[in-house]
């Protein structure tokens, strides 16, 4: 005997389906892509910029993996203090939530707010853009063929008020002090459960060269991005200067200087030449001052404990405290990104802002001939 059982259809209109924004002739709930990786993510950081404090936050869409994360990591001298959130997504919808983690858009590309309720780490945090965000260049990795990485992303500098709560420690946040940049991204890039490795992996291009550089100024905002190959040849090359009203204007093709601590490939200090487009020089010199791994605490590339987009099953959360001294975790920084607080000087002026970085394996400009070779 057969029986009437009620069904979701696997594909059906959404909230942002009553809306005139569709790029496919598909709902807003499937992506027009069917890579696995496709991906739709926010990314935030904050800083006090005297360094004893430091935030990376960020909330990630996985429309073909159905998931949906979030995270938040607070530096505070050599311990990160780690939060994520986990749990099944099949809808699009301008609901920005996951377990006690949530984002509002109060106005879109200026004014966000970030919350997070948890006992280890809990964010009342509000986000007032100081420039006009900016799209950045496409950024494009291949795998042979096959794109691994094939993004659009935007970019905004800006300062922050509310409050962090450590552990049951209330952290005011002075939009006066705090500072930091955001992203939005969305595109295709390494999500969820790894794939087969194949030849790719087996082969590898040998190294790995990465540098991203928006900074606030008083009267100006820049954003660099620079992807290396092993060689140095450049396969991503953004360099932009953002003043108050919007206007955006290019500044040519970046040299960089790293100073790099004495065996090891920290950062200590940068040199970023730039040039305007009526050909005078733009010098902007820069010290980094604490930092976060991304691979530690973030679910970035090479966290062992979690990566976004992978499924921990419903309603899923999880804490966890990194001391940054203790040699297993300490092993770890070196193969992945840091995002670092980064002190700038340009001319009389002085920013604020973040210095990410990762150089990996052989990188011949700098001198670096295979995974261990480090700083003289």
């Amino acid at each position: 005997m057969s029986e009437n059982i009620a069904r979701t259809p696997a594909s059906a209109p959404g909230p942002l389906d009553e809306y005139p924004i569709h790029q496919t002739p598909l709902p807003i709930a499937r992506a027009a892509t069917s890579d696995r990786n496709f991906y739709d993510r926010s990314y935030f950081n904050a800083h006090n910029r005297d360094g004893a404090t430091m935030l990376v936050t960020g909330f990630g869409v996985y429309p073909n993996l159905g998931v949906v994360d979030a995270y938040a990591a607070v530096r505070r001298g050599d311990e990160i203090t780690s939060v994520r959130f986990s749990d099944a997504r099949s809808d699009r919808s301008l609901d920005l939530t996951v377990g006690g983690y949530r984002i509002e858009v109060v106005e879109p590309l200026h004014t966000i707010r970030v919350l997070c309720d948890h006992d280890e780490l809990g964010l009342d945090l509000t986000w007032t853009g100081s420039f006009p965000a900016v799209q950045e260049q496409p950024h494009v990795m291949l795998a042979g063929n096959r794109p691994t990485l094939d993004a659009s992303r935007f970019a905004q500098v800006g300062s922050w008020t509310g409050t962090i709560s450590l552990r049951g420690e209330d952290i005011a946040v002075d939009p006066d002090l705090w500072m930091g940049t955001r992203d939005r991204s969305w595109g295709i890039r390494p999500v969820g459960e790894a794939e087969p490795p194949g030849r790719a992996a087996t082969e590898g291009t040998g190294g790995f060269w990465w540098l991203y550089v928006p900074l606030r100024f008083d009267d100006f905002a820049v954003v660099v991005i620079l992807q290396e190959n092993p060689d140095g040849y450049r396969t991503l090359n953004d360099a932009i200067r953002v003043f108050p009203d919007g206007s955006v204007e290019q500044l040519g093709w970046p040299h960089i200087t790293i100073d790099y601590r004495s065996g090891t490939r920290h950062p200590e200090a940068a040199t970023l030449e730039l040039r305007t487009p009526d050909g005078k020089p733009l010098t902007i010199d820069i010290r980094t001052v604490t930092g976060i791994p991304l691979h530690i605490g973030c679910g970035y590339g090479g966290d062992p404990d979690w990566l976004h987009g992978q499924w921990k099953g419903r309603d899923w959360s999880w804490a966890n405290r990194y001391d940054l001294t203790d040699p297993a975790i300490a092993g770890r920084i070196p193969w992945g990104v840091t995002d670092h607080v980064a002190h700038a000087r340009c001319g009389d002026a002085e920013g604020w802002g973040l210095f990410e970085h990762a150089s990996v394996g052989r990188h011949d400009p700098t001198g670096f001939a295979d995974l261990l070779s480090v700083a003289p």
